[in-house]
């Protein structure tokens, strides 16, 4: 990723809000490639699709390049995201609609060089330093960062709560990529996070790494292919981001 940042980029797919690059492609066979030799009996799901066995006890959640946009503008804000997950033994423990629950979350932002890192029931770290969300109790004192998702019905749903919290915090920040949006409000960088419409392989390891770091990941399926909507915070805003019980 480094060292094509400047490079001229392949382009597969190019919508009004998204772009799909072929490095996206080649990232995530070498990603697959790497982990199906090593864990032959886990699946891997992608924005490709699934690799492996469809319905393996474990599976990776993978997103080779989040921020692609970013990326393909030669924007060094876009990282490396891998969840580990685990088919859920009862529907109470799942994470998701699907049955999963995140056991590991590990995204890595390789042009600041971090890395981070959560093990479910352990402390979320960064470069193996133990992290913490913030302790900001107040909107008005509040960085909050917020994402428009790709399609008009959910970039509607998103201008209202924009407007009314562009009124309510200290800033907004629009930053691009979901797994640096959550590694930052898991490391009290920002104070929560806010998304109409992603995918689970955006979310999958940033929302552990916030869990971890002692923060709240809410999520809520939509419709579509493990598609969600989401608010990540500290826990201690939820009163105030309206989050539902």
């Amino acid at each position: 990723m480094r060292r094509q940042l400047h490079a001229t980029k392949k382009a597969n797919l190019v919508t009004q809000h998204d772009i799909k690059l072929e490095l996206d492609v080649r990232c995530q066979e070498l990603i697959e490639k790497s982990l199906l030799r090593s864990f032959p009996d886990v699946a891997v799901l992608g924005e490709e699709g699934v690799s492996g066995l469809a319905d393996a006890e474990y599976r990776w959640v993978v997103d080779p390049i989040d921020g692609t946009v970013n990326y393909a503008y030669g924007i060094p804000h876009a990282c490396v995201s891998i969840a580990l997950q685990r088919r859920a033994e009862t529907p109470g423990a799942a994470d998701y609609e699907d049955g999963y629950q995140s056991l590991v979350g590990v995204v890595y932002d390789p042009f600041c060089g971090e890395l981070w890192t959560a093990i479910r029931g352990q402390a979320a770290r960064l470069n193996g330093r133990i992290v913490k969300v913030s302790k900001r109790r107040k909107l008005g004192e509040a960085i909050v960062s917020i994402g428009f998702a790709k399609t008009r019905d959910n970039l509607e749903a998103t201008l209202p709560a924009f407007i009314e919290l562009a009124h309510s915090v200290r800033k907004l920040r629009i930053m691009g990529s979901a797994a640096l949006d959550l590694a930052y409000v898991a490391t009290g960088r920002f104070d929560a996070y806010i998304e109409q419409g992603i995918r689970l392989w955006d979310v999958a390891a940033g929302g552990l790494i916030v869990e971890c770091a002692g923060g709240e990941f809410w999520h809520q399926a939509i419709p579509g292919s493990h598609a969600y909507r989401i608010t990540a915070s500290n826990g201690l805003l939820r009163r105030h981001l309206r989050i539902p019980d």
